[in-house]
């Protein structure tokens, strides 16, 4: 079977684990031997792990893990199953000291559909790296991406119901750039391709019909009851080609055109938008610009794969209920 996931970066290993009792879960993305690594925050409201080391100015620089989860805040407990995955089987930076295995990440809040009080923590996080696998990435309201929802502009109870994507884009010259998003925007999601929104904020909390949030906004000067912070798309692209630290903090700017081109609007003070980016292979002589634009284009595909693969939960309807086959 083709594989057009994240995964088809060879190196790379995914893996998911969800609460067995609430909405909400877990993704781990680990490179096999570390990865050179770059971020680009651009949400007014995010939420990190790890994101200093990544700096161009710093010292480490390869990353070991990262990851993706729910629970807010809470959720940043995950990064100690990841680090005690790795340490367990002798991955890390040499200190001199002993291997220390460097890990990010970034959560997203899906608090308003898990209200079970149960978060992601240590164990799920270790979970998900016993699950890590180079087969083709499962997709939708799996791992981080269970308890994702958009278009939350008038709250939640007229939002819908995301997921995550994955996908990835093969050019003729042998240069590869994949991404893998969690699609929890406070905006609606667009398909570029149709111009019009494919899941988002709707009509009535009882309503399948979709509002345009974008030109919403036109009529409002403050958004109310609605707290800060509530949504992000977070997410990782990574490539084939050989790239400095310097080099991917620019590929993982250029890659949120791709977030910039499906949802509407993208970047707002109450999104924590947040992309890694990935460096996995040795193919040389690659301009950044070539890259950083693939890695927008499969972003774009990402986002949109994480919508149009998602599952309704509660009153909270998906894409497939909008567009039953």
């Amino acid at each position: 079977m083709s594989n057009d996931t994240l995964t088809a970066i060879q190196g790379i290993q995914v893996g998911h684990a969800s609460l067995a009792n609430g909405p909400s879960g877990c993704t781990v993305i680990l490179t096999r031997g570390g990865a050179t690594a770059g971020v680009d925050v651009r949400g007014g409201a995010p939420g990190t792990y790890g994101t200093d080391t990544l700096n161009p100015l710093n010292l480490v620089d390869r990353v070991h893990g990262i990851f993706f989860t729910g629970g807010s805040a809470f959720g940043m407990s995950v990064a100690e199953g990841v680090r005690n995955y790795l340490s367990s089987r002798g991955i890390g930076f040499d200190s001199g000291h002993g291997l220390i295995p460097i890990v990010s990440g970034a959560v997203i809040f899906d608090l308003g559909l898990n209200q079970s009080g149960l978060y992601p923590d240590a164990a799920l996080g270790f979970e998900a790296c016993t699950q890590a696998s180079s087969e083709p990435v499962p997709q939708g309201c799996v791992g981080a991406g269970t308890g994702a929802s958009v278009g939350k502009l008038y709250g939640l109870q007229q939002a819908m119901k995301s997921g995550l994507g994955s996908a990835c884009v093969k050019a003729p010259s042998g240069v590869k750039v994949a991404a893998l998003m969690v699609v929890n925007a406070f905006g609606d999601v667009i398909d570029p391709a149709l111009n019009h929104p494919i899941a988002g904020c709707r009509k009535s909390p009882h309503s399948l019909q979709l509002i345009d949030a974008d030109a919403q906004l036109r009529h409002l000067k403050q958004l109310k009851g609605f707290s800060e912070g509530q949504n992000t798309v977070v997410g990782v692209v990574a490539t084939n080609v050989k790239f400095t630290k310097t080099q991917l903090t620019k590929v993982a700017q250029m890659a949120h055109d791709g977030l910039a081109r499906t949802v509407y609007p993208a970047h707002t003070q109450y999104d924590g938008d947040t992309i890694f980016s990935l460096s996995c292979g040795d193919l040389e002589g690659v301009e950044v610009s070539v890259v950083g634009s693939l890695a927008a284009q499969a972003t774009a595909r990402a986002i949109l794969h994480g919508v149009r693969k998602a599952c309704s939960w509660g009153r909270l309807p998906a894409f497939a209920d909008l567009h039953p086959r």
